[in-house]
């Protein structure tokens, strides 16, 4: 099930659904923030509600914007295109405050499983507003270079161990696909939710 609508009445139909016998592989959240970062008291409270069904939250169509924000009274975000919408070194720079801190708090939370980024590059960008991670030439902007300084720098797991006298060595890390190198040898394997400890040996 996915909506934009994130107040009661989607907990409503979302309960509605289930009482009645159908199922629901996941709570999808629509989160185009045209109008500006819903922030972290909104985010929160919204995970703070959704999870009471016990199913995994996708967040379907994020958009956070380097550009001038909608007016608020806008309701149908179709009904509002300029002709322009620039994209200024102090938008990119909140543009990428608002990503660090938004996919934080989803990455940290136990049911968040998605977060899909409606617009990569602002070529195409919808609604015409610069809401990607790269200009339309392909160039890197800050929300992507902190983006991938969380993921593949704080939310990325590269240990190098030695075995204690019995050939034994344990870590920690993050969930996802991991290879094992030890010598000449490599053992790939996965950490996932389910499983609080992985043994491998080699």
């Amino acid at each position: 099930m996915n909506d934009f609508n994130t107040s009661i009445n989607y907990e409503i139909l979302i309960d509605g659904c289930l009482q009645a016998g159908i199922s629901i592989d996941a709570i999808g959240i629509q989160s185009h923030q045209h109008q500006g970062y819903w922030g972290r008291e909104k985010l929160e409270e919204v995970l703070d509600r959704l999870p009471y069904f016990g199913l995994p939250l996708h967040f379907t169509e994020n958009t956070l914007t380097s550009g001038h924000l909608m007016p608020p009274e806008i309701e149908d975000l179709n009904d509002y295109q300029i002709p322009e919408c620039p994209s200024t070194p102090e938008f990119k720079e909140r543009q990428a405050r608002e990503v660090e801190e938004m996919y934080s708090i989803l990455f940290k939370h136990p049911q968040v499983e998605a977060v899909t980024t409606w617009s990569f590059s602002d070529d195409g960008a919808w609604l015409g507003a610069p809401a990607g991670f790269v200009r339309k030439d392909n160039s890197p902007k800050p929300s992507y270079e902190v983006l991938k300084k969380l993921i593949k720098g704080d939310w990325s797991t590269n240990v190098t161990c030695k075995t204690d006298h019995n050939g034994i060595v344990s870590f920690e890390g993050f969930l996802g696909n991991y290879d094992l190198v030890c010598g000449d040898k490599k053992v790939s394997f996965n950490l996932d939710k389910n499983a609080e400890t992985v043994q491998i040996t080699i």
